[in-house]
């Protein structure tokens, strides 16, 4: 059990046996009234994002999420399978729990793994991380008034945008939250 006045970003709360994370509070005194504490929540299983009020000093169950850093190893069908750095236990986990993730995955990868009571929640991507074109097509000098964009899919089969400059065989680095272009890596 936690109070209004423990709440901090990334602590997971227990409401009504829905896994809630605070993504951020603010503590409100108004001129009048009683005091309370302001909170977005983001279900943790889902994603979905609500708003959420709680009157200072309210006692609200919190859930043990322990984070592990595991090493990606090998894709077996729907299901992905990790490497405890530590104890090198091997978990496999659902592509459906990956979502979009998936397609940014790595061999030999380090990902954070939450879990809650031996079950995983999430797989956390490093923000950034560096892959090979595999094919794009060649930009055309001349064909746009600004700095234009083209498709190009990477070693992992993911599907981005890049600048007309980029070819085939270059190494990027992207963001794997939303799988924007951040620039290229000189080899």
């Amino acid at each position: 059990m936690a109070s209004t006045s423990d709440f901090k970003n990334g602590l997971v709360l227990n409401i009504e046996g829905q896994l809630w994370q605070i993504i951020e509070f603010q503590h409100v005194k108004p001129g009048k009234g009683p005091a309370f504490v302001r909170t977005k929540l983001k279900n943790v299983t889902s994603g979905k994002t609500v708003d959420k009020t709680f009157n200072a000093g309210v006692k609200v169950e919190t859930a043990t999420v322990d984070r592990r850093d595991m090493t990606y190893l090998y894709q077996d069908g729907n299901d992905y399978v990790f490497m405890d750095s530590q104890t090198f236990d091997q978990v496999q986990i659902s592509g459906d729990l990956l979502g979009g993730d998936a397609k940014f995955l790595l061999e030999n990868m380090t990902v954070q793994i939450a879990t809650n009571e031996g079950a995983p929640l999430y797989v956390e991507l490093p923000v950034s991380a560096e892959y090979v074109v595999q094919h794009t097509d060649p930009g055309l000098q001349g064909d746009r008034s600004t700095g234009g964009t083209k498709p190009a899919t990477l070693e992992t089969g993911a599907e981005i945008q890049v600048p007309l400059f980029i070819n085939i065989g270059d190494k990027l680095k992207v963001d794997t939250r939303d799988g924007s272009y951040l620039s290229r890596v000189n080899a």
